[in-house]
C-alpha cells in the first residue's frame, strides 16, 4: 500500500512540474511575441529593401568585419524568407535596414527610404528598432525573427 501511494505521488509530481514546464515555455513564447514592437504600416506595399551598417554599407573598407557580417546574414535571411527583394542602391529600395553588431548588443532598425538626404543614410527617425545582445550573431538571430514577426503581423 505504501509503495502505491508513492508511485501516485511521484505520478503527480511529474504531472505537476510537466504542467509548469508547459506553463513557463508558453509565457516565455508569448512575453517574446508581445515584446516584438508592431510594424508601422507605412511599409504594408514596400517589396525592395537595402541592407546597410550605421558604419557604412558591406563594400566600406572601414567597415568593421562584425557588422559586414551582419549585413550579410540579415540580406541572406531576407532573400530565404522571401517577402521583400534586397537591393543594393539605397535610391533602389523602399526599406533601409540599418544594423550594428557589437558584443555588447546588436541592432536592427528600420527607416523609411524614402525620407532623408539623397545619399545612403537614412532620415535620423527609425520607425522600427530592436536590440538585443547576439542578436545578429551567426546561427538563430532573434533581432530577424522579430522583425519577420512583425512584418507578418503588419500585413494581416
Amino acid at each position: 500500500m505504501k509503495n502505491n501511494m508513492f508511485a501516485t505521488a511521484l505520478l503527480s509530481l511529474a504531472l505537476v512540474t510537466s504542467l509548469s514546464n508547459l506553463s513557463y515555455a508558453k509565457s516565455l513564447s508569448d512575453s517574446t511575441a508581445s515584446s516584438t514592437p508592431p510594424m508601422p504600416r507605412i511599409f504594408s506595399n514596400a517589396r525592395f529593401v537595402y541592407v546597410a551598417a550605421y558604419d557604412g554599407d558591406q563594400f566600406n573598407p572601414n567597415l568593421l568585419p562584425e557588422d559586414r557580417e551582419a549585413i550579410a546574414r540579415v540580406e541572406q535571411a531576407i532573400q530565404k524568407w522571401g517577402k521583400l527583394t534586397v537591393v543594393y542602391r539605397p535610391q533602389d529600395a523602399d526599406v533601409i535596414l540599418m544594423v550594428q553588431s557589437r558584443a555588447s548588443e546588436d541592432v536592427l532598425a528600420v527607416y523609411d527610404a524614402h525620407r532623408g538626404d539623397e545619399s545612403s543614410r537614412p532620415s535620423s527617425t527609425y520607425l522600427w528598432r530592436v536590440m538585443g545582445r547576439g542578436g545578429l550573431q551567426k546561427g538563430e538571430a532573434p533581432l530577424l525573427s522579430q522583425f519577420e514577426t512583425a512584418w507578418d503581423n503588419m500585413a494581416k
